[in-house]
């Protein structure tokens, strides 16, 4: 009998899923089956309509312009207003990549302005020379429930610069690698539940201390209750990440 379970949204797994992004998901599943929790998958693409109350974590990842442009119409149109009232209620969604773009307030490329869906105060504009932001990366952050700051490592590639508007607050801090836009030191966007990161690679096997601390916020428990487990291989990656990133 599970303890509970956790209901989980991929929004576009068909079109958003670049650099093994999947992986987070199968990573999420795992440990919930290893600490006898529930795990429940649900995916939404361009067309179907999303239940804001009936998913605990809403997951967007990245995926080429031509995809990205057409989830964004999909997104804004359909699914804009489900997602304001999932998190309103405190309900998790992470966006990775092309996720944080459209969960601002546009991403332009050249002359056309995609539209995002204004659950985080920011905008993304392609580099003028089309440069790309590409490495590994270490950020530091410093969430809450945590005893104190932690560093997430992974690997960014994306030509969008994302600025942070006045009512943002970045995801941490860069100590290796680029970041939002390079030159700011910001990296990703935090608001109450809501996260956005470039950071791939993919973002969860990668750092499984952050996989359990969205499980439990999106769960409503203190992360520090969950069944610890042998994470010998998920520290030797978290390790060999942070090498790779001179960190």
């Amino acid at each position: 009998m599970s303890k509970s379970t956790l209901r989980v949204c991929a929004l576009y797994p068909d079109l958003m899923n670049i650099y093994a992004d999947r992986g987070n998901m199968l990573l999420l599943e795992k440990r919930c089956d290893w600490r006898g929790i529930g795990f429940e998958l649900t995916a939404a693409t361009i067309g179907d309509e999303v239940d804001p109350d009936a998913h605990d974590l809403f997951y967007l990842g990245g995926g080429q312009d031509r995809d990205q442009q057409l989830c964004a119409e999909d997104l804004y149109t359909l699914k804009r207003e489900p997602l304001h009232a999932a998190a309103d209620r405190g309900a998790i969604v992470l966006g990775i990549c092309g996720g944080i773009q459209l969960l601002g307030d546009h991403y332009e490329l050249g002359t056309e302005r995609v539209p995002g869906i204004g659950l985080v105060d920011l905008v993304t504009k392609r580099a003028i020379d089309g440069s790309r932001l590409i490495g590994n990366v270490a950020i530091e952050v410093d969430l809450p429930g945590l005893d104190g700051p932690r560093t997430l490592a992974g690997f960014e590639n994306h030509g969008g610069r994302t600025h942070l508007g006045p009512a943002a607050q970045p995801l941490g801090r860069v100590l290796k690698g680029h970041g939002n836009d390079g030159t700011s030191g910001f990296e990703g966007v935090k608001k109450n539940n809501i996260i956005g990161t470039y950071l791939h690679g993919p973002l969860l096997p990668k750092n499984a201390w952050f996989a359990d601390y969205l499980l439990a916020t999106a769960l409503q428990l203190d992360p520090s209750s969950l069944q610890p487990l042998d994470d010998r291989l998920e520290d030797a990656a978290h390790a060999s990440a942070r090498r790779a990133a001179g960190v």
